[in-house]
């Protein structure tokens, strides 16, 4: 192809140089005389020259192109089309309520029973029963009749009689170990014979706590001394 239209640029020039030389020779010609008519066929025969541009060369045949290898990969599965999408231009009509239902009943659920513990601790057993008990007097007839028996030979002499009260505190060996005269007889001898002797001959049961174990406890009582 560069070679065609480098052969094709030198016959265009030469064409050009022809061309100018011809207007020369034809301007030439008016202002030297010469003959219309012979200047005229100069120029239709110069004018006439076609010049015969050389046919473009055949263009190169270009190689086929390489046969496609086949392919063992299996063609692509086929791609569903996405499912159309309905788009609602017109909003849901809002449907209001004027009467509202009543609450459904709420049904109580059943809480599972709660595990069992360990068993309560018995009960304490219960106290024993109580064995106190007050002073109690030990064959009362008997030191009862020696103390009026020892009646007091001042006082038969004066003639003396009367009631003493007496209270005693019995320790816990059973004997008296103190006493007070609670009601005089009206005779001071009266009153000491009797603490003297139910001192020195009253004998008694000690008291008692709850557990049992003897205790010092007091008791009263009242001696009589009378004349026959």
């Amino acid at each position: 192809m560069a070679y065609a239209d480098q052969q094709m640029s030198s016959n265009r020039i030469i064409a050009l140089i022809l061309v100018a030389l011809i207007h020369i020779v034809i301007g030439y010609t008016l202002v030297t005389g010469l003959a219309f008519e012979a200047a005229k066929k100069v120029v239709e025969r110069v004018t006439t020259v076609d010049v015969d541009e050389p046919p473009p060369p055949e263009p190169e045949e270009e190689p086929p192109p390489p046969e496609p290898q086949p392919q063992d990969t299996a063609p692509p599965p086929p791609v569903a089309p996405p499912p159309p999408i309905n788009v609602s231009t017109t909003p849901p009509p809002i449907r209001t309520q004027t009467n509202i239902p009543p609450r459904a009943p709420v049904s109580p659920i059943a809480l599972p029973p709660a595990p069992a513990g360990p068993p309560p601790a018995p009960p304490p057993p219960p106290p024993p029963p109580s064995q106190a008990r007050g002073v109690r007097p030990d064959n009362q007839a008997r030191w009862t009749r020696q103390i009026i028996e020892n009646y007091p030979s001042r006082a038969i002499r004066e003639e003396a009689e009367g009631t003493v009260g007496l209270r005693v505190s019995v320790g816990p060996n059973g004997r008296v170990a103190s006493c007070s005269v609670t009601s005089s007889s009206g005779s001071s001898i009266l009153d000491d014979a009797a603490c003297r002797d139910i001192t020195r001959y009253a004998r008694f049961e000690p008291a008692l706590n709850d557990a049992g174990n003897p205790i010092t406890g007091s008791w009263a009582t009242r001696i009589v001394y009378q004349l026959n």
